[in-house]
């Protein structure tokens, strides 16, 4: 699962990365997203989509897809992941599947793993530091007042063989070669992209252990993602692992709040 990211990027690396254009009211409206260290459901979030034309988009949508059906918005169950073996036929995710993917930028992931009594974080990221892009849905909730509510949700998938230390699920991270076909809703339909919602290569991560400060939502700054130890890490060959693999499945964040 996905319950907590971290994004701490520029906004022309994170231009130079996702090739979308920057304007003044991007500016305006991003410039408080950047360096977030603990990110949550129902917050705002950066997606990037691409339209008609292919041009791909920056916009910001709330964590916690809210399915175009719906009838009352605050009664909705907070949808912040979506399993990607079975999203393309749900309900809730069917239409966001077929016609409204998207790329959600991000730095690094909190999962948890169970210590006797206690849940320790670990802060997983991309070994060489660069940004990830999980694989996202994005939808437009309207209300029957006129009011319009655009929310997006991360797509997971089985742990890889360093995440199955910590969890039985982890976000998809699409490789940056495959962003254009996974946006490419125009002309590629869910069992054309199915193939690229996999677990991510066992020696993409390493997991940090962190503060259990990132326990809570109210905190957000740079120390929840320094290290308390070294980092677990899974070398490419399948008979060297560096740590021997526990699995939790029912290690899961705090519960959050709702923004209505």
């Amino acid at each position: 699962m996905c319950g907590r990211f971290v994004l701490i990027e520029s906004l022309r690396a994170m231009q130079n990365l996702f090739g979308y254009p920057i304007d003044a009211d991007y500016i305006r409206r991003i410039l408080d997203m950047s360096n977030r260290y603990n990110i949550a459901p129902t917050q705002p979030i950066v997606i990037v989509d691409a339209g008609l034309d292919g041009v791909r988009h920056a916009r910001l949508v709330r964590w916690g897809l809210i399915p175009s059906w719906t009838k009352e918005a605050k009664t909705q169950s907070l949808l912040f992941n979506a399993r990607s073996e079975t999203a393309a036929d749900k309900p809730s995710f069917r239409t966001a599947m077929r016609h409204r993917r998207c790329l959600v930028p991000a730095s690094g992931f909190y999962e948890w793993r169970r210590m006797g009594t206690a849940k320790m974080p670990y802060y997983i990221r991309p070994r060489d530091g660069s940004t990830m892009a999980f694989a996202g849905l994005n939808e437009t909730w309207l209300g029957p007042d006129g009011s319009e509510i655009d929310t997006g949700a991360i797509l997971t998938t089985s742990a890889n063989r360093l995440m199955a230390m910590l969890h039985d699920r982890m976000p998809v991270i699409l490789d940056p070669k495959d962003w254009d076909e996974w946006l490419d809703c125009g002309n590629r339909r869910p069992r054309d992209v199915e193939h690229l919602l996999r677990p991510a290569a066992d020696d993409l991560l390493e997991a940090i252990p962190v503060s259990e400060r990132a326990n809570s939502v109210a905190n957000d700054d740079e120390a929840l993602i320094a290290p308390l130890a070294e980092p677990l890490m899974i070398d490419a060959k399948p008979d060297s692992q560096t740590v021997d693999p526990t699995s939790d499945d029912d290690d899961e964040p705090p519960a959050q709040g709702s923004l209505f």
